[in-house]
């Protein structure tokens, strides 16, 4: 395979005593030697999050030497990111990610180029961001900004070094139609109905599992950098840290495809209008407030706690029913259809699903609570756990 960098930016760069010091152990690799260390000086990547997966992508890149390093990404440090993203540390608790990320990869290699995008990825700015990145990293954890990050790639032929994390598991792809593979929509061309695929916050993941995945992007795009090995291109290697199993599946290219197919329809990045609290039905909400003034009343009603048992031992709240998402439609029948019912979970996305399912199921009188526990405990009772 060839290297992703042309041989006459290559041709631009001399490396320094102190970067043949620092670089030392690659330079007596004989894939890697001078020639592939002036690659990877050359090269510029476009890493897209901070959090779990950019952790250990953004830190392992940095220190194998890469020229210029993007970092993508809009949200704060909070102290349950700190578990697996260690980018960030507990003094940085409450600043911008981009600013603990850029401080901790130059301590780790003040030779390279940090630069920061403190935005959204969307479809009016996606382009604009990655128009100097020579290959872009998904680490990412919401199914709209992994679409757009795909699409992105597929639109501007740039290979997309994709990571996916949950609990226990992890997956890592190479999605490079110019080079003959798939896309991600060949294997998922619509995204899961809203409430199906729960979150990291909500399902929890291992501490270490980012770490061991994120190395694996970080490979890979080091790979592609130097035109060695054989990339994840048309393959998934899918890991299982509890059985300590890694299991390989050929991906094949779709046809019918829509983006990178025969005869694709999507022409142009568009948001993806997608989201985890999004339902049909429509919406009866309250909010934490609401709540408080409710459970202050002397009039009874049931409220019902629809996530995981795992969660409840974490932080609950009083005189709460506990009925998991997954088990509510075989559960109708230990609740009062005529009661009024307040539904709360973590953030609001699983209460939303389960307002419609009880809304279905004939419940009159029910709603739902926006931004759930995690509301209450910022806006009500800070002594309740924040997760």
């Amino acid at each position: 395979m060839d290297p992703l960098i042309s041989p006459e930016r290559v041709a631009e760069v001399n490396l320094s005593v102190a970067e043949r010091q620092r670089y030392a152990r690659h330079l007596t690799i004989p894939e890697v030697g001078i020639e592939g260390q002036k690659r990877l000086r050359s090269a510029k990547v476009l890493c897209i999050g901070a959090g779990g997966l950019g952790s250990p992508v953004a830190m392992y890149l940095a220190a194998a030497g890469i020229g210029e390093l993007g970092i993508v990404d809009f949200d704060h440090v909070d102290f349950s990111n700190l578990q697996r993203q260690l980018l960030h540390r507990t003094e940085d608790v409450g600043r911008k990610k981009i600013e603990s990320a850029r401080e901790r990869l130059q301590e780790i290699n003040p030779e390279v180029e940090i630069r920061t995008f403190e935005e959204r990825l969307g479809a009016t700015n996606a382009e604009e961001i990655s128009k100097d990145y020579d290959l872009i990293i998904d680490g990412t954890d919401n199914f709209e900004t992994r679409y757009l990050s795909n699409d992105l790639a597929v639109l501007t032929g740039k290979p997309n070094v994709y990571g996916s994390i949950f609990r226990f598991e992890g997956q890592v792809s190479v999605f490079a139609p110019h080079l003959g593979g798939p896309c991600y929509r060949c294997l998922f061309p619509t995204p899961p109905e809203p409430g199906q695929v729960p979150s990291c916050a909500e399902g929890g993941v291992l501490g270490v599992l980012p770490g061991i995945v994120g190395s694996l992007q970080a490979s890979e795009a080091i790979k592609l950098i130097l035109g060695i090995g054989d990339p994840l291109i048309g393959r998934l290697v899918h890991f299982d840290a509890l059985s300590f199993r890694f299991r390989e599946i050929k991906l094949r290219r779709d046809p019918e495809c829509l983006l990178c197919g025969e005869n694709p329809t999507i022409r142009q990045l568009e948001d993806l209008q997608f989201s985890c609290d999004m339902i049909d039905s429509p919406l009866r909400e309250i909010t934490v407030h609401d709540l408080k003034t409710r459970m202050e009343q002397p009039d009874e009603f049931v409220l019902l706690d629809v996530r995981e048992h795992t969660e409840v031992e974490v932080a609950r709240l009083p005189g709460s029913i506990i009925i998991p998402l997954a088990e509510l439609p075989q559960r109708l029948s230990e609740l009062d259809s005529g009661a009024e019912t307040i539904i709360h979970c973590k953030a609001g996305g699983r209460s939303a699903k389960a307002l419609a399912v009880l809304i279905e199921a004939g419940f009159s009188d029910a709603c739902h609570v926006q931004g759930g526990i995690n509301a209450w405990s910022q806006e009500i009772d800070s002594s309740v756990p924040l997760y």
